[in-house]
């Protein structure tokens, strides 16, 4: 299998597909089910086994909350394949003087942003870019600027981490281009199906297209909406070079089939990964 191709976010080399951990840590966007399904399915062993997978194709970017179960199974798939995980972690953190809260089921979930940081660091973070929840709570759209990011970036820079920024928000975007802040790389949702998106697929398009440093897109497939032939297809031939696709697998043949259609896309090869079937399929196989 082909090194998988690399961008870089603030001097540091990336792979272009980045792993994502909501089928994971149990964030399934259908129903409340599928959440405990996952929760009660992942362990650091198995979630260790899908890293695996992506560490030994080149796929070694991670995309996670700073979560103990995540860093565990980072740290056991990295012994087993002798390569290092590069961490982009999203903190939530207090953005208020009523002070930080607890998360019932999870601990403490928001922290003073200090806190949240030096969680990071800890955890071995690369990059630091604050949750959705924190920069969308942030972003003022009467003025058009994003309130106290000035504040939060050196404190990410301070602790040797790389600034970006986790957005549901496209403005966020043309803020950051707008004022020139101190933020590396985005986060943004970005699928053929408009699912989770602000705006419609061509306008989120044409902002990722204009924004000045790389962007990584996240729900590709839309939550399993849309088929990952369909959406992988769609989406690395909608982005740029620079830019970066975050997508989330439960198992570790799901990590091989994402693997092999986005390098096929990358490639412009029609795919050869082994198909699903169904006794109506029978027809269409080929006799030898």
């Amino acid at each position: 299998m082909s090194e998988f191709p690399r961008t870089v976010v603030g001097g540091v080399s990336v792979s272009r597909l980045v792993i994502g951990s909501n089928w994971f840590l149990g964030w399934s966007h259908t129903s409340l089910a599928w959440d405990k399904f996952i929760k009660e399915y992942q362990t650091r062993d198995r979630i260790a086994d899908v890293l695996e997978v992506f560490l030994r194709a080149g796929v070694d970017t991670l995309m996670a909350p700073p979560h103990s179960l995540m860093v565990e199974a980072v740290r056991e798939a990295e012994q087993r394949v002798g390569r290092k995980m590069i961490l982009a972690l999203t903190p939530r953190f207090c953005i208020t003087e009523r002070g930080p809260t607890q998360d019932a089921g999870y601990g403490p979930q928001e922290y003073w942003p200090e806190e949240a940081f030096d969680i990071c660091k800890e955890m071995g973070a690369t990059i630091c870019m604050p949750h959705a929840a924190v920069t969308d709570s942030l972003l003022d759209k009467r003025d058009g600027v994003i309130r106290d990011l000035e504040r939060y970036t050196p404190m990410i820079r301070e602790r040797g981490m790389i600034p970006g920024l986790s957005t549901h928000s496209p403005e966020t975007i043309i803020y950051c281009n707008r004022h020139g802040y101190d933020v590396e790389a985005y986060i943004q949702v970005f699928n053929a199906a408009g699912f989770l998106m602000h705006v419609e697929v061509d306008w989120a398009m044409r902002v990722i297209k204009n924004a000045q440093k790389p962007v990584m897109c996240i729900k590709p497939l839309a939550a399993g909406r849309l088929l990952p032939p369909v959406a992988l297809a769609f989406i690395w031939n909608a982005i740029r070079d620079q830019d970066m696709v975050v997508c989330g697998t439960a198992l570790p043949d799901e990590a091989k089939e994402v693997i092999e259609l986005s390098l096929a896309f990358l490639e412009r090869r029609i795919p050869s990964n082994e198909l699903q079937f169904t006794r109506s399929k029978l027809p269409l196989v080929e006799k030898k």
